[in-house]
Formats: structure tokens, C-alpha cells, sequence
């Protein structure tokens, strides 16, 4: 029998119809299977541990003081530079001394004059020629004449300016032949052999500093000054300021710093260091942390297998370590890996690492 022609146009497309849904019933050759992930995890890690507290500081010469006229005239002479190293008692200004000269050689001949008067007075007193009260007199005038000498010579003095002590001089104020006023400014001196570094430290700062210090124990900082490096020498902390600044909510500390290099002056700043312990510390790897609206969290293995997403609270950071003040407990698995493609509630394999392994690839890391 004959086919339709048109019929026979459409047996092709039917056939590959028909052979495409029968491939569909067959089960596919290339199915994977899910596999649970599986995960390094850890436990925390307890050991002796501190903290370096930073605080802003400014420095301060142990002695910085302002060098003024003590008397009223022309600078004669300076003997110094600015930015020298003078040692006290050496010359550093001298003020024109004429006028103090003819003061003190008048005072001088008034009291030459008060004692030959007084000498004539004993004479005839002793003759009880005049009364003691005209040797008591003349005796007082001498003792006022010989005052004003006294006077005269310290004014002359004043003229010449010495070194208070030995220290490193700022800028000179005045010039030679300047035209002074008594208290006129001409440099200031700073006797930097020792430092005072002062920082403000918050209440809840200075509460723990106060409960964990220990009577007679100094307790020493150190200094990073402005270039990054870390002060060759160590300091102590020797005062507090008796009152807070209730406006910022802070107490002053004073350090103390040798300085026998004179690498550092007066007026720098820098960050003190203050170590602050915390024996047996929990310690758990920053990389297994996560942050979700300023709260800290980790994935804790549940003896089921399953994450549970654990709030915890830290206490402080070194490089690469939380120290953690609660939320786990010492035998809590926690992952270390896979963070973002986890969620809580999910089944996970975990391949386990010891705390104390971790911690020695950390430190690697950061060598």
C-alpha cells in the first residue's frame, strides 16, 4: 500500500521526537552525589599571654624654664647659640654693667663713711662722752649702708646671666644691643637628660591598671616615637594626676625616661607602650571569626555534627589571636575554614587541627 506523500515528509521530525524522549527516561550517566563538606576546625588555646596598650603622649623636658633679664639695660654680649649644649654655671648673656658699677663704688663710699662715723660714735661712747643710744644709731646706719652695698652687688650681678643647669638652649629672643626691661624673655633651656612623658588614660583603663598593680612594683612602658621606631630606653610610670578631665573622660599618667643620648627634646610626641598580661588566656585564630552588626561570631561543631553560630565577646587582640573573654568553653570545636559558604544549622565534616599547630602556623605566617 501506498503512503500518503505528505505523511512521509513528516515521519523524520516524529522520529527524532520520539528519540529525544526516550533519552530523557534514561537516568544520567554524569549525576553526582552531594557530599557533605568537610572542614578544619579547631579547639581555643590557653597560655600566658599580654597586651600592648597604646597611648598618644607628649614629651617633656624634666627641667624646661624661660631665661629673662633680671635687670633693666642694653645686651653687651651673648656668649651662646641657639641649639647648644651649655653647662650650668657658663656664661650665656651679659647685660651692660656701667650704671650697676657707679651704684655699687656710691654705696660702697656710703658705707665707708657710715663706719668711720660709727668708730668716731664707739670712741666717745666709751669715754661716755655721748649716750648709747647715739652708738646705737650711729651702728644702725652703718648696718643700712652696708645693706645697700649688698644691694648694689647684686644688681651688678644680675648683669652677668649664667647656665641654671646643664641643658640645651631654644632660640635667643634678643640680639646684642637690644634695649631690655627687667623680665624681657631671651631663650629658653631645657635640661633634657631625663623626660617626662605624659598620657590620658579612659576611667575603665585606669580601674584595671589600679586593681592589677602591684604595691612597690614601678611599672614600666616604653615609647614609640614619631618616626615608628620603638626609644632605646624603658620608663616608669611614677604619677598620676589626682583629678579626671570629666569632659573626655580621662586621668593623666606621668613616665619618666632616661635619656642619655639626647636623641629626644622637648615639645615631641610619640605613643607609650603598657603592657598589660593576661595569664592563661583563651585564644582563639582571628580567621575563624566573623562580624555581623558590630558583634562577633564563630561556628561551634555540634557533637551532632551540625554549626551553631556562637556570639562571643572579645577582650583584646595580638597579631593573628583574639583573646576571648566568654562565649566558649575549652573543649568547643570551632571552624577554622569555609566561613562564607557555611550556615548554621548545616551538617559539616571536620578534619581537626591542634590548637597548638594552628598557632605555630600563624606565627609562621607572620615571620
Amino acid at each position: 500500500m501506498l503512503m500518503n506523500p505528505k505523511h512521509i515528509a513528516k515521519a523524520p521530525v516524529a522520529l527524532s521526537l520520539i528519540g529525544i524522549l526516550l533519552m530523557g527516561c534514561h537516568p544520567k550517566d554524569t549525576e553526582k552525589h552531594e557530599e557533605t563538606p568537610k572542614l578544619e576546625a579547631t579547639t581555643p588555646l590557653h597560655e600566658n599571654t599580654s597586651v600592648f596598650k597604646e597611648y598618644v603622649c607628649q614629651i617633656h623636658a624634666i627641667r624646661h624654664i624661660e631665661i629673662r633679664a633680671l635687670e633693666r639695660g642694653y645686651l653687651q654680649n651673648i656668649f651662646v647659640d641657639e641649639g647648644q649644649w651649655v653647662r650650668q654655671g657658663q656664661p650665656m648673656f651679659k647685660i651692660m654693667p656701667n650704671i650697676y658699677q657707679a651704684e655699687l663704688l656710691k654705696a660702697k663710699a656710703e658705707a665707708n663713711n657710715m663706719n668711720i662715723e660709727y668708730l668716731n660714735t664707739k670712741g666717745l661712747a666709751d669715754q661716755k662722752i655721748v649716750s648709747p643710744n647715739e652708738l646705737a644709731l650711729a651702728k644702725a646706719k652703718l648696718d643700712k649702708a652696708e645693706a645697700e652695698v649688698k644691694l648694689a652687688e647684686t644688681h651688678l650681678g644680675f648683669t652677668d646671666i649664667n647656665a641654671p643647669f646643664d641643658g640645651i638652649m631654644d632660640h635667643l629672643a634678643a640680639r646684642n644691643g637690644s634695649l631690655l626691661d627687667e623680665g624681657d624673655l631671651l631663650t629658653t633651656l631645657s635640661d633634657i637628660s631625663k623626660l617626662w612623658v605624659y598620657f590620658n588614660v579612659p576611667e575603665a583603663e585606669y580601674l584595671d591598671y589600679k586593681a592589677h598593680k602591684q604595691s612597690n612594683t614601678p611599672t614600666q612602658v616604653r615609647l614609640r616615637m614619631a618616626n615608628g621606631e620603638i626609644f632605646n630606653q624603658t620608663g616608669v610610670i611614677e604619677t598620676i594626676e589626682a583629678d579626671f578631665d570629666n569632659t573626655a573622660g580621662n586621668i593623666e599618667f606621668r613616665a619618666t625616661f632616661p635619656n642619655p643620648d639626647r636623641l629626644l627634646r622637648h615639645g615631641e610626641t610619640g605613643t607609650i607602650l603598657m603592657e598589660k598580661p593576661y595569664p592563661n588566656a583563651m585564644l582563639i585564630p582571628q580567621k575563624a571569626t566573623f562580624e555581623i552588626l558590630d558583634k562577633t561570631y564563630v561556628y561551634v561543631v555540634t557533637s551532632e555534627g551540625k554549626l551553631e553560630q556562637r556570639l562571643i565577646h572579645i577582650e583584646a587582640d595580638i597579631p593573628h589571636l583574639f583573646i576571648v573573654k566568654d562565649g566558649l568553653k575549652d573543649d568547643d570545636k570551632i571552624l577554622l575554614e569555609g566561613l562564607r559558604k557555611v550556615h548554621s544549622g548545616e551538617e559539616v565534616e571536620i578534619a581537626f587541627k591542634a590548637p597548638e599547630k594552628v598557632r605555630s602556623e600563624l606565627e609562621l605566617y607572620t615571620e
